[in-house]
């Protein structure tokens, strides 16, 4: 056996040794150096490793390298050409397509530009007369650059106005006020502070005194508060929804303010401030002056609605001096009843406009706003005539009368025996149980009456039957059918006036039970509608509650023969120099149908309230009405029970007249409501306020249509380089240096009776007066339209008697008919 020799071969790499069999393969000769061959070892084979000599590269002539300089040419250049290319392009791009992009940045670092408000547009009345106008104040500022380099300023300022220095420090950080305009300290400025700064300007450095435009009241600011509004600093949430207006702008927060805001706010200016790299402003480039609003003409005359307000405010302190009622908030409200014009509009308790000019203290609006705890107290910011809730009692007898005449339930002849004592068990429902007694307003029995009778006395009975004749006919009639016909004369329904903050009345029925318990099942638990439910909303009563206005609006319904208008204090909107921009006109929302026999049954019942002996006004019309007898005034009062369960309260007190009724036609002009809650009954706690209106009235007729004001508004700059207030400045005619005198024709006060006015001379001898006057009488209908029926002409003794002793012509008794019966107290 032959033994394999294995020998070792080591690899150029690594430290691994392989066994190599000795016979695998024949040894291959080497070559040596001098050119042999020889036969390989069995030993490992190495081979030489080649040198490189760096001397034999170097030392190599150069025509042995291929040389190419054309190519090295054509690329440096386009590699420059490309450079070139690139670099003309981007100049182009920055001095030409982003000319002007680059520009507007650069000029941004050096120029800032700010808000120049604009004044607001004026208010006026019918004749012209500025409600709400614009006046110059002094405003003192201080600059945030000097406050921020001399905190000190800031103590001594505080000490000088009798602010706290933290009030000082958070308007100077409060971002509302921009960072290039000085922030505003105290407005207004008294002259005396004024005088001191001047005086003293090196120890306030960065205290200046601007002028600034602010509104004004000539009339005090006590007259239309409610209506008119206020305006105030724009707040974070109104902006957003107000484009166009900035952080500085004023914007109106209440009544005509905040309703026409878009013609009254005016086009803001611009100004163009220059800063330094600091941000300090060191000079006005350019400005762009601002834009008055437009004026705002409305149907309110000064002279009336000073009247109402004092007949209203009159009311309700004899209320509480003379019936012991708490009285605590009432309105009062005249409309024209043909057109839908808003005449006057007043509220009780109310406030000073001039309290919010400037801001309003912390104090102050604490004093407005401590009684505003509950719905019944007074409190003076609320507008009571649209947004004071009162349960209507027997003035809601409007719209059962309709309903009951004009869906067939009962004629104008229709008499029911009023027995004082009304048993639900006696009327159909002999199983009732709960409250099935009901009494009337007096103890005694009123006998047989009718429609008229009921109205002019005001019958519970009467209206009690009706309520449960509405239950038991509702498979005919259904059985919301005279809440539909309370709601198409504007009962318990938005009447769209052009006032915000309007709440909508609620006329009490089933339909309305089931829906707000489905809303709020809390708060309004009772669904059920029983007969003793249909009867309280028959006479005003149950869960029935109605705004001033939706009554002014249903009974100026009824008195225009069936036509809804919308009410409306906005006449015309003009430019400031007295253009017309839009014109304002009424707007018809609905008509009720009268037949002529309904409607002249009814208004025979108004005119009795007021004329005959029985009318549940007429005492107080007997005391407190000074018209003649051709000035006649139709009514109706509402004693309304407070659902109270703690205690008794007073009644919510109403009363609601409309004249005058011209002969034979009937046409009302005017429909005059004065509601006072918790004040007692409608004829002595309401009815003299009315009265006492329609005196003024009488007196001082409302003109028919506005007479466009004479208004040439004077501008002055405001001398402020870099202020708030450099706006131009606007000054109401009267109250500035141009002083515009508007003469206004009153119809029948003018020395030219207008046309389709005859002039009369009447004497009228009353136990209180005795007068020659000589007026204009009213045309006897305003429309186009003339009623299709006269009043009966049939009167009675009472009648004529009243109207003999109360100074009233006998004609005119006979004209509208009379009520013979008795009369609640």
């Amino acid at each position: 056996m032959v033994r394999r020799r294995h020998t070792l071969r080591r690899p150029f790499r690594g430290d691994r040794v392989y066994a190599r069999p000795a016979h695998g393969r024949p040894s291959r000769p080497s070559r040596t150096r001098n050119g042999l061959r020889l036969a390989r070892s069995n030993g490992p084979r190495m081979r030489p490793r080649r040198k490189v000599s760096v001397t034999s590269i170097v030392t190599t002539p150069p025509e042995e390298v291929p040389s190419r300089p054309g190519v090295r040419l054509v690329v440096i250049g386009v590699i420059v050409v490309l450079l070139f290319a690139v670099m003309v392009l981007r100049l182009w791009t920055l001095q030409v397509i982003d000319q002007k992009t680059y520009a507007a940045a650069v000029k941004t670092n050096q120029v800032r530009m700010v808000t120049v408000p604009a004044p607001r547009g004026l208010i006026v009345d019918q004749a012209g007369t500025v409600l709400v106008g614009n006046q110059v104040q002094n405003e003192l500022v201080l600059s945030r650059v000097e406050a921020t380099q001399d905190p000190s300023i800031i103590g001594r300022l505080a000490t000088l106005v009798g602010k706290p220095a933290a009030t000082i420090r958070a308007a100077i950080t409060n971002n509302q006020y921009s960072p290039y305009q000085p922030v505003p300290i105290l407005d207004p400025a008294t002259t005396a502070v004024v005088q001191y700064v001047e005086a003293h300007q090196s120890e306030y450095p960065g205290v200046s005194i601007q002028q600034v435009t602010q509104r004004y009241y000539p009339t005090g600011g006590t007259t239309a508060a409610q209506v008119l509004g206020y305006v105030g600093p724009i707040t974070a949430s109104e902006l957003k929804t107000h484009p166009g207006y900035s952080q500085q702008s004023q914007i109106g927060k209440t009544g005509l303010e905040q309703q026409y805001e878009k013609y009254l706010r005016g086009k803001h200016g611009q100004q163009a401030l220059s800063v330094n790299a600091t941000g300090t402003v060191v000079g006005s480039l350019t400005q762009q002056k601002p834009s008055q609003g437009d004026t705002l003409q409305t149907h309110l005359t000064l002279g009336l609605q000073k009247a109402v307000q004092g007949a209203l405010a009159g009311v309700i302190a004899a209320d509480r001096k003379t019936l012991g009622s708490p009285a605590t908030n009432g309105a009062a409200v005249v409309m024209d009843a043909q057109t839908g014009a808003v005449l006057a509009m007043a509220s009780y308790p109310s406030y000073n406009l001039t309290t919010w000019v400037g801001g309003i203290s912390t104090s102050a609006y604490h004093a407005l706003t401590s009684s505003c705890t509950t719905a019944t107290s007074g409190c003076p910011l609320n507008n009571y005539a649209i947004d004071g809730l009162y349960t209507p009692g027997s003035t809601f007898k409007l719209a059962t009368s309709t309903a009951a005449l004009q869906r067939g339930l009962i004629t104008p002849t229709t008499t029911i025996d009023d027995t004082g004592v009304f048993r639900m068990k006696t009327h159909g429902f002999k199983t009732c149980t709960g409250r099935c007694t009901f009494y009337d307003a007096t103890a005694a029995d009123a006998g047989i009456v009718t429609i008229r009778a009921a109205i002019t006395r005001s019958d519970d009975f009467f209206f009690y039957t009706l309520g449960v004749q509405f239950y038991k006919t509702a498979a005919k009639y259904g059985v919301d059918a005279l809440q539909t016909t309370a709601h198409s004369l504007g009962f318990g329904s938005l009447t769209g006036i052009d006032l915000p903050g309007e709440v909508q009345g609620r006329v009490d029925g089933k339909t309305e039970r089931l829906k707000l318990h489905k809303t709020t099942p809390t708060a309004y638990p009772n669904t059920f509608w029983y007969p003793a439910t249909a009867l309280e909303v028959a006479f005003g009563q149950g869960g029935t509650v109605l705004t001033p206005i939706e009554m002014a609006q249903a009974y100026s319904t009824f008195a225009d023969h069936g036509v809804k208008h919308q009410p409306e204090i906005g006449a015309d909107i003009l430019t400031p120099t007295g253009k017309l921009v839009k014109k304002i006109a009424p707007k018809v929302t609905g008509q009720v149908k009268y037949t002529p026999g309904n409607w002249t049954a009814m208004l025979q019942g108004f005119y009795g309230v007021t004329h005959t002996p029985t009318g549940t006004a007429y005492g107080i019309f007997q005391q407190y009405s000074h018209v003649p007898s051709t000035y006649a005034i139709a009514g109706k009062t509402g004693t309304a029970t407070v659902n109270k369960t703690t205690k008794a309260h007073p009644p919510n007190a109403w009363f609601v007249g409309f004249g005058p009724l011209t002969p034979p036609a009937g046409q009302p002009e005017y429909v005059v409501v004065a509601a006072v809650n918790e004040a007692g009954y409608g004829d002595q706690a309401a009815a003299p306020a009315v009265a006492n209106i329609f005196n003024y009235l009488y007196a001082h007729p409302a003109p028919n249509t506005p007479t466009p004001p004479k208004v040439t508004p004077g501008t002055t700059p405001a001398s402020s380089t870099a202020a708030k207030g450099s706006t131009t400045t606007t000054t109401a005619p009267g109250h500035g240096t141009t002083t515009t005198t508007t003469t206004t024709t009153t119809p029948g006060h003018a020395t030219t009776t207008p046309p389709g006015q005859a002039t009369t001379t009447t004497t009228t001898t009353t136990p209180r007066r005795t007068s020659t006057t000589t007026t204009a009488v009213p045309p006897t209908t305003r429309r186009t339209t003339t009623p299709a029926t006269t009043p009966a002409t049939t009167g009675s003794a009472g009648a004529t008697a009243a109207a003999a002793t109360h100074g009233r012509a006998a004609s005119a008794a006979a004209a509208f008919g009379s009520s013979a019966g008795r009369s609640p107290p």
